[in-house]
């Protein structure tokens, strides 16, 4: 019988997920994200490449799973179950695998579908940590709190500093611009912080090979025509209580 997601405890599948994005995270240095920042550069930045990679696929993978699942009953198990797993990655303090299974959960080819009440309700409360409207207010508080071990969201963090490059010259009347240095900095400590301390969690080889480095997914033309032929376009939600 074929292993299925749905065999494994959430907690397992959770510690299996920030052991392999904690061994990706701990070889990323500043000097990479200030690299890639300047000269958006993969061949310079070869963690930080392998790290984000990491992040899509898993949210690809994640998509995937959902969409093939032959009928209702079982899509809901799993988004279900991803909600479960995201329950525990948050309580580790890993933003990463939590932000990649919610964008999978909130991408449009599975958001369109018709889901029952308490899930979609689940999944606003769970998007309102990643609200942008507000600078990522939420999610910035949250990651404030966390004490180490901890793995942030790579994207902000390069949104962040992004930022200050653009947004500040180098040099200020032929003299360092300090200030973007210190800003730059202090983007960077983060970082260092949560980096201080590390995860306790031993390998379990049987969901490791089952994650099969998350490179098993459809393309997004393969997603949505699976999406349109669970609800084909035009047809309206029945609002599932």
């Amino acid at each position: 019988r074929r292993t299925s997601l749905l065999n494994f405890k959430s907690l397992d599948v959770a510690e299996q997920m920030t052991l392999l994005d904690s061994q990706l995270f701990l070889r990323i240095d500043s000097a990479e994200l200030l690299i890639w920042v300047q000269e958006q550069s993969e061949e310079k930045s070869l963690n930080l490449t392998k790290f984000t990679e990491h992040f899509n696929n898993m949210s690809y993978w994640t998509r995937t799973l959902i969409l093939q699942q032959p009928d209702a009953k079982e899509r809901e198990r799993y988004v279900m179950k991803f909600i479960k797993i995201m329950k525990w990655l948050r309580k580790m303090n890993n933003f990463n695998s939590y932000l990649a299974i919610l964008s999978a959960l909130d991408s449009a080819p599975i958001r369109r579908l018709e889901w029952q009440k308490n899930i979609t309700d689940g999944l606003k409360e769970y998007c309102s940590l990643i609200d942008s409207s507000s600078s990522f207010r939420a999610y910035r508080l949250a990651l404030g709190e966390a004490c180490p071990p901890c793995i942030p969201y790579i994207g902000l963090v390069l949104q962040d500093l992004t930022f200050v490059q653009i947004g500040n010259p180098d040099l200020l009347d032929g003299k360092i611009n300090f200030a973007k240095r210190w800003q730059q900095f202090n983007i960077l400590d983060n970082l260092r912080r949560f980096k201080k301390e590390q995860y306790h969690i031993g390998r379990n080889e049987e969901i490791i090979l089952f994650f099969g480095e998350f490179d098993e997914y459809l393309s997004e033309d393969e997603m949505w025509s699976l999406s349109e032929t669970i609800k084909p376009r035009g047809q309206t939600n029945k609002g599932i209580k």
